[in-house]
């Protein structure tokens, strides 16, 4: 990929001058549309960034927002935030590595974990949580189930040496990403007011310090890499263009940057990502309205020989670039050696241009905000989605619950969590596999909800309705745990732009999640957008993940399994079921119909005035004493939900009101629906009263069994067999 004609006239007049190479490279990558989003920053002023909570938003390396005061204040600080009086924060960052992870899935995943996790570092946090949210082709393809076990490998690997619990997420297969996975993973840092960096450079004079591992040739060319379609060749030719981790040089440098933290010896930081050190040290002085002046043969090198574009864009992982004071400069130093890492003063901050020089010459010489914020705009043509047809399959009701209960897409993901150490930081109150995970931050009193993914059949059949139906999905994962939601990240995946069709779809996920996160009162303040997700097999679905946070009083929740009671001592209620209320079923977007090649219209969602109230006061009654279970409703409609919620120990005896429509009653996907099972149903009633339907399912029983009855037909499954139909991914990969 190089410079386009267009932007290379840009150039040339700011300059005044042709580019050097370096500089043509550095503009290449860092007008790229990974790194500029000149076909995504037009629409993302839909969103809401901004909110009571929010101490920094998008921009920076990763969002930073203030958690609410807890009823009670811990007073315990945990050794990793330097305890003090301080208002806790939390930094919330998410970004993709799906090129990558194509051309190889182990280093293209892990690499992703470890640049997430740098994120974090950047703004003086510790990180305590990671979410990752996984697409693939269909999961009967062999290439699919390669690049499945390889990411998942990467994952855990990284994850697990660095420390950092993986808690939450989300796995989905889908045919139209055969020829480009999607992997995104979000971090969760903990810091407080006190211990807050910014990527924005402060003051001229004050030095720039880099501290990691050695700079070798990995990596080359990145962000330009992901800024264009993965050819059919792109596993053997595009190697080069992926880095290779080292989680144990992670580890060494997040306690080393603890320690840095600690001390006040940053003034801001930024990580080492796309376009290298070129694309952090350059973003960080344009950020302060600043230059720099580089030496580039300062860099501390692994491999000889190295030329000043190769130190300038390699993409070498587990590298952080400092401002520092100049007076501490020494101690940086020490506190790297300590850690066994590589230590360069590179250069400093200065009030003029952004220079670099190279054994005595000068090889880049521009303005930094020009290069960082210069690229144009793109204005592009967006086709509106078709409305699909309505053509609904005639099912048997027991093959229907089979093939949705046993789909890849509904099916237990515990062969992916169960590789992740999501109990390491002692943080993990409820971990993966549940509705939300909750992390305990024992600062505040607070128990921290997370809730992430995407559903590509909701946004491949309506990508404006599906990607409010995203949000409002996680929206209610966080309500059934009793949180309130507090603020989200979202990764935008679409396929190459330039498609009208494409682009409309891009669109519509924007706008579809701003309005619901909008509705939910709930800010975006940072994110990740992905192009160019397209391949010989075509664009993938548009995928908007979203990783969203909540809060609460204390760690615990209710689980999501029903729990075994006396017979008449609780009632299983479901709210929020708006179709059943009016006997009017869409299934569009629904496993149902993927699992039978249907199509319909996608389903009506609750308003805005329902939508918010409806989460409000499900995390309210989830918190009430007399809740004893509590499941959300989506992938897989109901049948999905209840055959989750039976174990060995509790079954259900469900009845559901003689409808019109018993496929869509059962496997409709409309969310912003929760099952509970409570010892007071009238309490239950009463909250939702002018907020949301209630209707009584049935109730628990001792015997590990599902019992669900609907009009004159009866399905009727133990908790065994139920294991054995979830379990189609263990089964397939052990």
């Amino acid at each position: 990929m190089s410079l386009a004609d267009s932007d290379h006239e840009l150039v040339v007049e700011e300059l005044g001058r042709e580019p050097t190479p370096a500089e043509a490279a550095l503009f290449e990558n860092l007008w790229s549309e990974h790194c500029a989003y000149r076909s995504s920053r037009p629409l993302l002023s839909a969103f809401e960034s901004e909110g009571d909570q929010v101490v920094i938003g998008p921009g920076d390396d990763a969002a930073v927002v203030a958690l609410p005061e807890s009823e009670d204040e811990g007073t315990d600080m945990d050794a990793d935030t330097n305890g003090d009086d301080s208002q806790t924060y939390i930094t919330m960052g998410i970004e993709s590595h799906n090129h990558p992870s194509y051309v190889d899935p182990f280093d293209g995943a892990a690499t992703g974990v470890g640049g997430i996790v740098r994120d974090t570092l950047s703004m003086g946090a510790y990180p305590i949580a990671l979410a990752d949210s996984l697409y693939f082709g269909e999961f009967d393809r062999e290439h699919s189930k390669y690049l499945f076990e390889g990411v998942v490998e990467g994952i855990s690997h990284y994850g697990n040496c660095i420390g950092v619990p993986t808690v939450a997420g989300s796995v989905d297969f889908h045919p139209d990403y055969e020829g480009n996975p999607l992997v995104n993973v979000a971090c969760v840092g903990l810091t407080n007011e006190e211990r807050l960096v910014t990527a924005e450079a402060q003051e001229p004079g004050n030095k720039l310090v880099l501290v990691g591992n050695a700079t070798g040739r990995d990596g080359l060319g990145g962000a330009s890499f992901a800024s264009e379609d993965l050819a059919e060749d792109a596993e053997t030719e595009d190697r080069p263009a992926v880095q290779v981790g080292d989680p144990y040089a992670e580890k060494l440098l997040i306690e080393a940057n603890e320690q840095l933290v600690d001390e006040g010896l940053i003034e801001s930081a930024r990580d080492l990502g796309a376009a290298g050190l070129g694309g952090a040290s350059s973003e960080l002085v344009a950020k302060g309205g600043l230059g720099a002046a580089i030496e580039l043969e300062r860099v501390h090198q692994r491999e000889p020989n190295m030329s000043a574009l190769e130190i300038l864009l390699a993409e070498s992982q587990e590298r952080m670039c400092y401002e520092v004071e100049p007076e501490n400069v020494d101690r940086v130093a020490e506190i790297a050696d300590r850690f066994d890492l590589g230590c360069s003063v590179i250069g400093e901050v200065t009030a003029e241009n952004y220079t670099c020089t190279f054994e005595g010459e000068t090889v880049v010489d521009v303005d930094a905000y020009f290069l960082g914020e210069g690229a144009p705009m793109n204005d592009l043509p967006a086709n509106d989605p078709t409305e699909p047809e309505t053509d609904l399959p005639d099912a048997d009701l027991s093959a229907a619950f089979d093939a949705v209960v046993s789909s890849p897409n509904t099916a237990s993901k515990r062969w992916v969590y169960r590789q992740y150490d999501h109990e390491v930081g002692v943080r993990t109150s409820v971990g993966p596999g549940d509705d939300a995970a909750i992390v305990a931050v024992r600062e505040a009193n607070t128990g921290l909800a997370i809730s992430a993914g995407a559903a590509p059949n909701w946004t491949t059949t309506a990508p404006y309705d599906g990607a409010r139906a995203i949000a409002l999905e996680n929206a209610t994962n966080i309500a059934a745990k009793g949180a309130t939601p507090l603020a989200a990240v979202d990764c935008l995946n679409g396929g190459n732009p330039e498609k009208p069709e494409v682009y409309g779809g891009f669109t519509g996920i924007v706008d579809g999640l701003a309005d619901m996160c909008e509705t939910l009162s709930t800010p975006v303040v940072g994110g990740n957008v992905s192009l160019y997700n397209d391949s010989v097999a075509g664009p993938i679905p548009p995928t908007p993940t979203l990783a969203m946070v909540g809060t609460k009083t204390g760690y615990d929740a209710p689980p999501l399994e029903v729990q075994p009671t006396a017979e008449g001592d609780s009632e299983l209620l479901l709210v929020g079921d708006l179709a059943l209320e009016s006997d009017a079923f869409a299934l569009g977007g629904s496993e149902y119909l993927a699992q039978f090649d249907g199509s319909d219209q996608f389903p009506v969602l609750p308003s805005d005035e329902q939508a918010a109230e409806l989460v409000s006061t499900l995390a309210s009654v989830a918190d009430d004493e007399a809740t004893l279970a509590v499941h959300d409703v989506s992938h897989g409609g109901l049948v999905g939900a209840l055959a989750e919620m039976v174990t060995d120990d509790a079954g259900l005896d469900i009845s559901i009101p003689d409808v019109s429509d018993l496929a869509g009653a059962l496997f409709h996907e409309q969310p912003g629906r929760a099952v509970i099972q409570t010892e007071s149903p009238a309490a239950v009633r009463d909250a939702f009263d002018d907020v949301a339907p209630v209707v009584s399912l049935g109730s628990a029983t001792a015997d590990g069994t599902l019992s669900l009855t609907v009009g004159d037909e009866t399905i009727t499954v133990d908790a065994t067999e139920i294991r054995d139909l979830r379990s189609t991914i263990e089964d397939e990969l052990e």
